[in-house]
């Protein structure tokens, strides 16, 4: 799907997919009401009603299958993110040990790499445009700043070394964040789910071809159940694109005061 697809309000995405499946339904349910007519109406009612079930199950472990894809991205996001949150708070809190000026740059620099990530890279990666090329710069010279400390006793140069691990953490998890950006299901997945649909409904439009109000009950019941499958998957797609998705409010929450 597109990404003003994904960009839509919930609302009017639930607009899109439901009126798009109904127009699918509406549109099978015409073809085959028209055909159903002398040998082709004899021909239809010899379906056995026996598929719908094998078509509907089907459809129903693409769901699942593609379902499970879509929850991975989504956890596998919350954790980078929470991760990234740890360790940014670990650094702000060992930073008290190196108190004056080492403190003071460490927190800054903390502070202006959480305000560019919320500010610069989250909408990027909303547009799937993020990239692990460029290294953030504050994260980089903190790790900089952090290697070129004295300590003068033991607990500084304990909190050191766990200064450097906490950043070496908050990189990792943001490069496991923007790769996890990147992830969506893919058209191939999507052609399939809707495929499978048309089938099933198909089947049920022929198998009550000769009852028109049966088969438009039992079609717009179907289809409602495949528009609220789409519409489930379709709002959490991409971790970090639309309203339903990751936000960086952990690292907002952790954010070091001036």
């Amino acid at each position: 799907m597109s990404n003003w697809l994904h960009n839509l309000p919930v609302i009017w995405l639930a607009i899109v997919v439901f009126g798009f499946t109904y127009l699918m339904a509406a549109g099978i349910y015409g073809v085959v009401t028209a055909l159903a007519v002398g040998e082709r109406a004899r021909s239809f009612k010899i379906v056995s009603a026996g598929m719908i079930a094998p078509l509907g199950i089907i459809f129903g472990l693409f769901v699942a299958f593609t379902a499970a894809q879509v929850w991975n991205d989504v956890a596998q996001a919350d954790a980078a993110v929470d991760r990234e949150a740890s360790a940014l708070r670990a650094i702000v809190i060992l930073a008290g040990t190196f108190p004056g000026d080492p403190e003071t740059r460490l927190r800054g620099l903390i502070r202006d790499y959480i305000t560019e990530t919320a500010n610069q890279e989250w909408p990027m990666m909303a547009q799937n445009t993020a990239t692990l090329r460029i290294t953030p710069q504050p994260l980089a010279e903190a790790l900089q700043t952090t290697l070129a400390l004295s300590p003068s006793n033991p607990g500084q140069q304990i909190a050191q070394r766990e200064i450097a691990t906490a950043l070496e953490s908050a990189l990792d998890a943001r490069r496991h964040r923007i790769i996890i950006s990147r992830s969506q299901v893919n058209s191939v997945k999507w052609s399939c789910l809707f495929l499978q649909a048309a089938c099933a409904l198909l089947a049920i439009a022929m198998v009550h071809s000769d009852n028109r109000l049966a088969s438009a009950i039992t079609m717009g019941l179907f289809a409602t159940g495949v528009a609220a499958s789409v519409l489930l998957i379709a709002s959490h797609d991409r971790p970090f694109t639309g309203e339903i998705s990751v936000g960086p409010t952990p690292l907002l929450q952790v954010m070091p005061e001036p």
